[in-house]
């Protein structure tokens, strides 16, 4: 089975066409490595069209979602909010180590609130929506990526 993945970049201005989406370019560029991008979409930070985003894309089958954006503190950073009203059960260690990885580069890390968990299949990880964290925050969850979408799809046989 194909693993597929989609990115959802949340942004008033990339909406407005007020500033390009780098840091969902970045994410599609960098889990292209773990299976096929399949879709990607640049939607402004409200919760109401990001939660339907991320259901339609769930009700897809799609193996990975990659959100990037509105995981601050903000008033209008939502993404955390819009994904727990998708999950059914979270994941904390990848969105625990992720701030940990953050927090060591720059203390700004702490105010994450980004969330990582699991609908139905398909397994949704809250990025930041800086560029420069994106490419930082790639390479921890990467390589735990394909381990985690075969468990996800039912392959849970251990040699």
């Amino acid at each position: 089975m194909a693993r597929t993945i989609a990115v959802l970049t949340a942004s008033d201005a990339g909406a407005r066409g007020e500033r390009e989406d780098t840091s969902g370019q970045i994410l599609r560029e960098g889990l292209a490595k773990v299976g096929e991008v399949v879709a990607s979409r640049l939607e402004p930070d409200e919760v109401d069209r990001l939660e339907a985003v991320l259901r339609e894309w769930v009700a897809q089958g799609i193996s990975l979602i990659a959100t990037t954006g509105g995981t601050g503190i903000g008033p209008r950073d939502v993404m955390p909010e819009a994904t727990r009203r998708v999950i059914e059960r979270e994941v904390p260690g990848i969105a625990e180590e992720m701030r940990r990885v953050s927090t060591a580069i720059t203390p700004f890390g702490m105010l994450s609130r980004g969330v990582v968990g699991v609908a139905g299949r398909t397994l949704i990880i809250n990025f930041p929506g800086a560029p420069k964290a994106c490419r930082e925050l790639l390479p921890v969850v990467v390589p735990i990526l394909p381990h985690a979408l075969d468990l996800l799809a039912g392959r849970t046989r251990h040699d």
